[in-house]
């Protein structure tokens, strides 16, 4: 139940599935006027011969999936009041649509049971005593009628279908520049699975819309309630199938989001709620539709048959078409299925808040509005209307999830992507919008000091007189709306010649080699495609399929190709953005506290910032707060160009790329998790530690993060206890590596520092000492464990040796734990014998008579390089056989025969590359040491290991002196270094006297050998 993912079901209308790989959108294009026929001459109910399908063989395909067999409940407020639904108003078009039945589909009932009760639905909503308002998600034709309603009735109370917790954030619209989205956020989950968070749901907001007009209306207007009465946020996640794989719902946003444009993640993997989606609920139909009305995609049908025609329809026919639309794709959906379920639990929750506010306002319903999608409208729970008998219906609680609210920047492809729209068709739509306002001369209203555009309206006509109170009469207008021929459009020539010269013109600036030719052959294949598909003007998808058929190559030159130009050229990516004052805390102390860097930070474009931090010291805290927000802020938002910030290292001079305005949404949700930007950056990092698979290295790279970013002791100390913990805690050494590079480079820093290691640091190195004691052994002896663990459990022993020995471990814990070691993977096997040697358990001579009986022996040599790569890991915990590896790796390309150097030699490559990067310096400096530096010198070069030893005189006595009496007087470190050094007396008297040479020199200078001793006694 996570909103990332697959989203939930929508009750209001979320888009379906779509097999047909059918793009679906919704939108508003200049074609001509269609009617609700599935081809250009048809209609609904023009006689017996015609119906929505084209033949009767396509009558089942209509009426099979989810047709619903009973007729209208008998307790509907038409039924109750005594009416007949057969001899209302719609009687006639009733006869007419189950003649047409009749006619087509024979005896079968289900045909006529489908027409028949899309009549009664229509006829139901409008003789409800509260006025129902159907509407189309993002529809320019529900806007303008919305529009005009509202001049005429002026009601006292609308209700919205919206999220009901969402009503405190419509006052901060007016501190806005649409689009933008209603966001609910909840991140300290309460009730839901801890796996789910952190939950999002947004409400995309635009001015074409038939929501956002009676937003303004109501609070633009004194005296004037709007009061939402959908489900809550919290009972939108509470309703979401938690077992199956969900359905397509809600903001089922599409996998591949790139075809939107740059712009079309504003939302994130937030959960979208849209009022009033209309889109058949089964393939079939769908492609039906598609197939017959000559059109490419959903968007483009709804606008020729359904969005045209209503654009400049009077208000009754308006809502009795959009009834009957809705009550059409209600019924042909399936009956069952979790979705329906959800959609009827909706209409009965906003029924009974409607019910529950009249009873406690008082409010006369005949001075109310009910907004809600036209799906919802053609209910048929029993809770419909106001007259509906009481249920056993119970809105349940709300969980103790705590929610934060706010607005976010919202776009036209950030719509189009987390709807499943096609690309371009809400730019299509808000331009759409401001043509028919402009030729309709309508007054459309807008929230005082709101940014934008000023109140828009063509000539200015005088405003309809208020509705008459009293009942509105149902008059039937939706029989001719059906039955009137279709009427086209005159070719605007001006526009497409317009659209022709200015898509040229794009294109040539994005690198294609278009001209003159290119537009007047565009300007045809429009006229051409518009004809084909029976249209005489034509519209903006016949104009970008032809572009695209002239003008695009086989390549693209630019980032753009012809269909995204067209999309800018028809009405562009309009972008949201959230004023200051509707910032969170957060949000607006960030912008506060980066003021004095001189930028306008609320631009979506790149800029540049450039600091001195010497010149200008009041510039430093700046620069902090972008390290810290380049820690918290996805990668684009602040990108250093020049500085570093790290362990002990700063910067003096610092260049930054800002881009702060395109991720207003992402600073934004960091208000929801802290009032500064220091707070939540110290909330990340307890989390990050404290996670359930949180590891030692985990804590230690958050310690680390909590000193560059945030500096002190006081996080980094409970952090670093954390890790403690942690560590101790671990039966695996997985991330042994990691934990060695972390800690080895915080001890360097606390070192550099020139202050006392913290206490965690000290109780780190026992633990971890006394830790990988004790599980070297098994790892060691376990195949799966891998060669660079074992390699780094020796290091992170033989570096803190000297600190855990000296608060207390025992060096014999180490050598048992070297000793018990049994591996029998080769690599691990030369791992063990450089452990030995370093420990002194195993000479260097006996060390390099192992290697050379490896390779003396043929049955060994082919697993020889194996051994090596474990000798080459050993070079970094133990850098005193740097030398030896260098001397192993020579004798390994002179001996080893072709067949089995050749093919390791890549590995060698791989692996050093990989998992040896620190120990390549030190192996490149032996072999520099060891090698001559000339070709000359090679030819004569002896190789050390191969030179023949040279005797050794025997020890001698020194004659006298300072330094002789300094020796004699302290033995105890000759004899260790004899014994290293394979001398058995090192203070015998036979020999020769004292070296002479050394005698004379330190009777020549006596000051060095006398002030040594003088500091010694």
């Amino acid at each position: 139940m996570s909103p990332t993912g697959a989203a939930p079901a929508s009750p209001s209308g979320a888009l379906p599935s779509n097999p047909s790989g059918v793009s679906p959108s919704r939108t508003l294009t200049s074609g001509p006027s269609r009617t609700l026929a599935s081809g250009p001459s048809r209609t609904l109910a023009s006689g017996p011969s015609r119906t929505l399908a084209s033949g009767s063989s396509s009558a089942p395909a209509m009426s099979t999936p989810g047709a619903p067999r009973e007729n209208p409940r008998a307790g509907s407020p038409a039924r109750a009041s005594g009416t007949d639904m057969h001899s209302g108003a719609f009687g006639a078009l009733r006869e007419q649509l189950l003649g047409a039945a009749s006619e087509f589909a024979g005896a079968s009932g289900s045909l006529a049971e489908i027409l028949s009760g899309l009549v009664d639905d229509v006829d139901r909503a409008l003789r409800e005593e509260l006025e129902i308002f159907p509407v189309c998600h993002h529809s320019p034709a529900s806007a303008l009628s919305m529009v005009r309603r509202l001049h005429e009735k002026r009601p006292k109370v609308i209700y919205l279908e919206l999220c009901e917790d969402l009503t405190p954030l419509l006052t901060e619209l007016r501190n806005c520049r649409l689009p933008v989205a209603l966001q609910a956020f909840a991140s300290d989950l309460d009730g839901f699975p801890p796996a789910a968070g952190p939950l999002s749901v947004v409400a995309p907001i635009t001015e074409a819309s038939a929501e956002y007009q009676a937003i303004a209306y109501a609070l633009e207007t004194p005296g004037v309630e709007l009061v939402l009465v959908d489900r809550s946020c919290d009972h939108v996640f509470q309703w979401l199938p938690q077992e199956k794989g969900q359905e397509a719902g809600e903001g089922d946003a599409p996998k591949e989001q790139a075809e939107h444009g740059e712009d079309a993640n504003l939302h994130g993997d937030a959960v979208g709620l849209e009022i009033g989606d209309l889109r058949p609920g089964f393939a079939e139909l769908e492609e039906f539709l598609l197939h017959h009305g000559k059109v490419r995609h959903w968007s483009e049908w709804w606008d020729q048959y359904v969005e045209q025609p209503l654009v400049s329809a009077d208000y009754d026919t308006y809502r009795q078409v959009m009834v009957l639309i809705g009550s059409l794709f209600r019924r042909l959906r399936p009956t069952r299925g979790e979705r329906r379920t959800v959609d009827e639990d909706r209409e009965r929750y906003m029924w009974t808040r409607i019910r529950e506010h009249l009873a406690t306002s008082g409010a006369d319903p005949a001075d109310c509005v009910y907004v809600c999608g036209a799906f919802h409208a053609a209910s048929r729970v029993e809770e419909f209307g106001l007259a509906a008998p009481a249920t056993s219906f119970e809105i349940s609680p709300r969980t103790a999830t705590r929610w934060l609210y706010g607005l976010i920047p919202s776009s036209h492809s950030a719509i189009e992507a987390q709807f499943g729209l096609a690309p371009g068709s809400v730019s299509v739509a808000a331009a759409t919008w401001s043509k028919a306002v402009s030729r309709q001369g309508v007054e459309t209203f807008r929230l005082a000091g709101q940014k934008g555009a000023a109140k828009r309206g063509g000539k200015a006509k005088p405003a309809p007189a208020p509705a008459p109170d009293g009942p509105h009469e149902v008059v039937d207008r939706l029989s001719g709306f059906l039955a009137q021929p279709r009427t086209l459009d005159k070719l605007d020539e001006a526009e497409l010649l317009g659209w022709c010269v200015d898509i040229v013109r794009l294109a040539r600036r994005n690198g294609y080699l278009s001209s003159t030719a290119d537009a007047i052959a565009v300007f045809e294949t429009s006229i051409l495609l518009a004809g084909m598909r029976g249209r005489a003007r034509p519209t903006p998808y016949d104009f970008q399929d032809a572009a695209v058929t002239c003008i695009e190559k086989d390549s693209v030159p630019g980032r753009r190709d012809v269909r995204r130009l067209c999309e800018i050229l028809l009405g562009g990516d309009r972008v949201g953005v959230v004023g200051y004052e509707a910032l969170p805390p957060l949000a607006r102390e960030v912008f506060d506290r980066l003021e004095p860097l001189g930028l306008d930070l609320s631009k979506r474009t790149v800029q540049r910032s450039l600091m001195d931090l010497t010149a200008s010291p009041e510039l430093v805290p700046c620069s902090d707060l972008l390290w810290r927000l380049r820690f918290l802020l996805p990668q684009g938002a602040v990108r250093p160009i020049m500085g570093e910030r790290g362990l002990g290292e700063r910067s003096i001079q610092e260049s930054w790329d800002l881009a702060l305005g395109r991720h207003q949404r992402d600073i934004i949700e960091l208000g929801y998790e802290g009032v500064t930007v220091e707070q939540v950056l110290e909330q990340r990092l307890r989390r990050r530690v404290w996670d359930p698979e949180a590891t030692a290295a985990t804590a230690l790279s958050a310690v680390e993060d909590a000193v560059v970013f945030l500096g002190g002791d006081r996080l980094a100390d409970e952090l670093g206890a954390r890790a403690v913990e942690l560590l101790a805690a671990e039966r695996t050494v997985d991330s042994a590596p990691e934990v060695l590079r972390r800690i080895r480079r915080l001890l360097a820093y606390y070192r550099g520092r020139g202050t006392d290691l913290p206490g965690w640091c000290a109780e780190f190195a026992t633990v971890g000492y006394a830790h990988y004691c004790t599980l070297l052994p098994t790892a060691c002896a376990d195949g799966d464990t891998g060669v660079r663990q074992v390699g780094a459990m020796l290091g992170f022993l033989f570096s803190m040796e000297s600190v855990a020995l000296a608060l207390g471990c025992d060096r014999t814990q180490l050598e048992l734990a070297v000793r018990q070691c049994a591996p029998e993977q080769p690599a691990k096997v030369a791992l063990v014998w450089a452990a030995e040697c370093h420990l002194g358990l195993l000479p260097l001579a006996e060390l390099r008579s192992r290697c050379d009986e490896l390779l003396d022996n043929p049955l060994v040599v082919p697993s020889f390089p194996l051994y090596l790569t474990g000798f080459v890991q050993a070079a970094e915990p133990v850098p005193a056989l740097t030398g030896f590896v260098v001397e192993v790796v020579s004798k390994a390309f002179g001996l080893l025969p072709d067949h089995v150097l050749l093919p390791w030699l890549p590995k060698l490559i791989t692996m050093l590359k990989d998992q040896a990067a620190e120990s390549m310096p030190l192996l490149v400096r032996e072999a520099g040491r060891t090698f001559p530096g000339t070709l000359a010198g090679l030819d004569s070069w002896t190789p050390p290991w191969s030179a023949p030893s040279v005797p050794t005189r025997p020890a001698t006595r020194p004659a006298g002196g300072p330094v002789a009496e300094l020796l004699m007087s302290h033995r105890a470190a000759c004899d260790a270094a004899a014994v290293l050094l394979g001398y058995d007396d090192p203070w015998a008297t036979a020999g020769t006297p004292g070296n002479p040479e050394v005698n004379t020199l330190l009777s020549t200078h006596p000051a060095t050998a006398l002030a040594v001793a003088a500091l010694l006694t």
